[in-house]
């Protein structure tokens, strides 16, 4: 089976490293070329435009930005006409809405679609220890699950299209509002003087602790957001799409919409490629 994989950027590359080093026949294109070297020399096929990709290989993997770069790339005229016989696995974060539509186009062009997305970031991904969650019927997770499992042992099925884009939204859901939450308490003790130390421990001793507080105090102390792992602009993204699905179903969206705003703010103070946890400069007004 010729694998292809379009999206080579912060998880794409990891995760396509992943599946060389298993050997598996895998054909790569990124909209900036450059991104490939590394895979070239690793033995991937560069395929020079998305049509070519989708023409020459059997099972297509994406990993873009939102549901519009993959329409753009899937459902053009020309690549429609391609999918007769294909498989597409969906990777990136979307709307469960939209991965449902754009499994009903890929459908009607005569091919396959399953969902897939991950949880976890670079780390997790250059080990092979992400969370794959998978929408499809369960003959396609029975067939692609070895191809996923490169990426990460935990390989779910979760259910129908749909449901595994809800239960990642979900997530990143928690680490918005996790992370905003914990921004605001270490503002809070740090203003009134308490030793930081002694509020973690009693923190780590309780149910109230989450391991992604550790993960990013220090980064919040040092004021250092460089090098992300998950950026800021992406959360905001994520984010969003959560609150408006959350509003179509008639949820309370008032928290969502507040971690919003901080987001969105932080993106203004110039922290969109930044690392997520900048949203603690928003949090503690000394901050620079």
């Amino acid at each position: 089976m010729q694998v292809g994989f379009i999206g080579i950027g912060l998880m794409g590359q990891p995760m396509a490293q992943r599946l060389l080093e298993s050997g598996v026949l895998l054909t790569v294109h990124n909209r900036t070329p450059g991104k490939l070297e590394g895979l070239k020399e690793k033995g991937a096929a560069i395929a020079p435009t998305p049509t070519a990709l989708i023409h020459d290989c059997d099972c297509i993997i994406l990993m873009l930005t939102n549901a519009a770069a993959v329409r753009e790339i899937l459902l053009s005229d020309t690549n429609r006409a391609y999918l007769i016989g294909k498989t597409v696995i969906q990777m990136s974060t979307i709307a469960p809405s939209e991965s449902r539509v754009i499994c009903d186009e890929v459908v009607a062009a005569g091919g396959e679609y399953l969902e897939a997305p991950v949880l976890g970031s670079i780390p997790e991904a250059t080990a092979g220890k992400l969370i794959v969650m998978v929408g499809g019927a369960i003959e396609q997770f029975e067939t692609y699950q070895p191809i996923l499992s490169h990426f990460g042992s935990n390989v779910r099925l979760i259910g129908g299209v749909g449901t595994a884009s809800a239960l990642k939204l979900a997530l990143n859901q928690l680490i918005g509002s996790l992370t905003s939450a914990f921004a605001t308490s270490l503002s809070f003790v740090q203003q009134e003087g308490v030793d930081v130390e002694q509020f973690m421990e009693i923190l780590r001793g309780s149910a109230l602790y989450a391991p992604t507080f550790d993960k990013k105090l220090q980064r919040m102390l040092d004021q250092n957001y460089t090098n992300p792992n998950f950026p800021t602009k992406h959360l905001a993204k994520d984010m969003k799409l959560f609150q408006a699905e959350a509003e179509s179903l008639g949820l309370n969206i008032h928290m969502p919409a507040a971690v919003n705003q901080i987001l969105l703010e932080a993106i203004n103070r110039g922290f969109a490629e930044e690392d997520y946890c900048a949203l603690f400069a928003v949090m503690n007004q000394t901050s620079k």
